[in-house]
């Protein structure tokens, strides 16, 4: 399932000073610096595989230290319902950027992200395939970072975000169906232990040693859908097709093992 257009706010409201006075009891300490080395941007890990401190993708998700000791995040996360993968705050100084770029991989092109703006100003634009957006502390946002995207803060403060990515959820399908309505259902807050009975559930399962015919069927679909229809497209079709059968006669001949 995608979203049908570049950026969408979900019909939701969060406890932005909650949030915020949460995140500020966590340790300076907790801040990591980006692992691209861009300048002014900085995160804390609060899923990651197997809950410890790294910038990995793959693996068994679990929480992190930090996010155990951050009640209300749990529970906006119970209430979105979905399955959860690698997620963080993630900080942007006054005057930093986050340059132009698309998350590629195998991990970007399964998840979408949502973005939960904790403390903000109106000079942070958000951009996404050309559509700019200022989004305000307690809004709710999500997106697919497999698009063209980049932030500028403008202000002089920091921007903190919480930052959640997922492969979905039938609750997550049923806001952002509501929000592609134009919000024709009421904007719903969500309130400190409102969801408490709700499971968590962090996804084991994410990034495949080798990939299923079928999976990689599907990505190539998905690639070709998006490309520009030119003169080679058609002999690039003919060799992705010879690649997806050998593929198959593989798979139908190794399935996963380490012989294949």
């Amino acid at each position: 399932m995608k979203i049908n257009q570049p950026l969408l706010k979900l019909p939701l409201r969060i406890d932005a000073d909650r949030l915020s006075a949460e995140i500020s009891a966590l340790p300076i300490s907790a801040w990591l610096p980006h692992p691209g080395k861009v300048v002014g941007n900085d995160a804390v890990p609060l899923i990651t595989p197997n809950g410890v401190i790294t910038n990995a993708f793959a693996g068994p998700m679990a929480a992190t230290e930090h996010l155990r000791a951050c009640p209300y995040i749990l529970d906006i996360m119970r209430n979105i319902g979905a399955v959860w993968g690698r997620s963080r705050l993630m900080g942007l100084a006054a005057g930093a950027v986050v340059p132009e770029h698309v998350d590629v991989g195998h991990y970007w092109r399964t998840h979408f992200r949502i973005h939960i703006p904790v403390i903000t100003n109106p000079k942070v634009v958000f951009t996404c395939e050309g559509e700019m957006v200022n989004m305000a502390a307690g809004e709710c946002w999500i997106f697919d970072s497999f698009r063209t995207h980049d932030v500028y803060n403008g202000g002089s403060d920091k921007r903190i975000h919480l930052v959640l990515d997922t492969v979905g959820g039938e609750r997550l399908w049923d806001l952002i169906r509501s929000a592609e309505s134009e919000g024709e259902d009421q904007v719903e807050t969500i309130v400190s232990g409102s969801a408490a009975h709700a499971q968590i559930r962090y996804e084991q399962v994410n990034t495949p040693e080798i990939m299923s015919v079928w999976e990689v069927r599907c990505h190539v679909d998905f690639l070709l859908d998006q490309a520009p229809r030119s003169e080679p497209f058609a002999k690039v079709i003919e060799i992705l097709d010879r690649f997806l059968h050998h593929w198959g006669a593989l798979w139908a001949q190794y399935g996963t093992s380490r012989e294949g």
